[in-house]
């Protein structure tokens, strides 16, 4: 798969609900998730469910083959799918934006995935032209603020500086 998008800032994997449908896999192997995606504009994007599929990288003998699980969802992009930091720490890889490369440990050594740069521009033109596009998503969670136990005491280390 190409145009594939590698953000380090984005808590999800974001499969591409056309590129879902070029692969052939039927809307049955979607898991329902209730869990909406929030953009930069604030919007929320509710995701047709979620999808694990094996991914391999990088060229034999130096790659290697993982599960990883893409939320569907049915938006305008220049890319195919999004990369988030999840998956790229679960490879282990060391991603440089400035030479568009991919490095990751396999069995038999240092794999890596090099970019092209006139795909990059484009894809990064394309975007700009769509108007309702959530390059980086992030999953929304749900967090209760907890209320302190106890108040905190202020002990001062040292008498002389009680700052």
């Amino acid at each position: 798969m190409h145009q594939v998008l590698v953000d380090n800032n984005s808590s999800a994997n974001i499969l591409y609900y056309p590129t879902f449908q070029q692969i052939g896999i039927g809307r049955e192997r979607l898991v329902p998730t209730n869990a909406p995606l929030v953009g930069f504009g604030g919007t929320r994007v509710f995701p047709f469910g979620v999808v694990t599929l094996a991914v391999t990288i990088g060229d034999y003998p130096q790659q290697i083959t993982k599960n990883v699980t893409f939320l569907v969802v049915d938006y305008s992009s220049a890319y195919n799918a999004i990369i988030g930091w999840p998956t790229l720490n679960s490879w282990k890889a060391i991603t440089s934006t400035y030479h568009l490369m991919i490095k990751f440990l396999t069995n038999y050594g240092v794999g890596e995935l090099q970019g092209d740069q006139v795909a990059a521009r484009k894809c990064y033109i394309a975007m700009m032209e769509i108007d309702d596009h959530f390059q980086a998503m992030s999953i929304e969670e749900h967090r209760m603020a907890t209320e302190p136990v106890e108040r905190l005491e202020d002990i001062p280390l040292d008498d002389s500086r009680p700052e």
